[in-house]
């Protein structure tokens, strides 16, 4: 085992310089979606002849199980004889929100790894036959989850937003019979848009990075890399 020695180099080359890109991404894939927090306000009038609206808010954020985030009035007050509290939003996304969290999390925690291994241990890398294999595997593997985490991510966002606009005046059951609703407002979701760009951004960045990974794999060239092993690392005679 080599001792570490700092070697700056990897980071100027596509290797290096792209896996820095990657831990980026992945900071900005979970946090913008895992630092989420939001509500939907709902306007509440007891009579049709009455013009004075209440406001009921439920507040909904990461893992976004909806089906937890209930009505509340404000400061606790009676708004119709009606109580909010045992209405509820409409789903449960979180086991979406949180593979995708949790896999950014997972990208970070490998990226530093990688990093630290291709500065520190630069001559232990490009020496050995396997860790460039499994860097190479683990590239693919990441590509393909960061499709699937992001691609469900970006279907569970569609349906938060439906479930938090204005159809949840329709869903709730005392806006049917006993008061006047109107869909008031619900907080932004752009970070959670820009968290389904930076997920699809990883996937590229990913790929991209495969072939860069791919060369420093004995598959790039096997007969130069086998021979330099047994040959103690000289290269092969040219000609015949």
């Amino acid at each position: 085992m080599s001792s570490f020695q700092l070697n700056l180099n990897p980071l100027k080359e596509p290797l290096g310089f792209i896996k820095v890109l990657e831990w980026i991404a992945a900071i900005f894939a979970f946090a913008t979606c895992g630092g989420f927090k939001g509500k939907t306000e709902i306007l509440v009038s007891c009579s049709p002849k009455v013009s004075d609206n209440k406001t009921i808010t439920a507040t909904f954020g990461y893992p976004f199980r909806l089906n937890e985030a209930s009505f509340q009035t404000p400061q606790g007050a009676n708004v119709c004889d009606v109580d909010w509290k045992s209405y509820v939003l409409i789903g449960d996304y979180s086991s979406s929100a949180q593979f995708y969290v949790t896999f950014a999390v997972f990208v970070f925690l490998y990226c530093i790894a990688a990093l630290l291994l291709y500065v520190g241990y630069t001559n232990l890398y490009r020496d050995s036959r396997k860790l460039p294999m499994v860097d190479f595997v683990v590239t693919l593997v990441a590509t393909f989850l960061w499709l699937v985490s992001t691609s469900a991510w970006a279907k569970a966002l569609t349906d938060i937003k439906i479930a938090t606009g204005h159809n949840i005046v329709q869903e709730l059951l005392p806006c049917s019979h006993q008061v006047v609703c109107h869909f008031g407002s619900v907080t932004s979701m752009g970070s959670l848009n820009v968290s389904v760009i930076f997920g699809f951004l990883n996937m590229v960045l990913w790929g991209g990075n495969a072939w860069f990974v791919y060369k420093e794999t004995s598959l790039h060239s096997p007969s130069n890399t086998s021979t330099s092993h047994s040959q103690g690392g000289i290269p092969p005679p040219t000609g015949i």
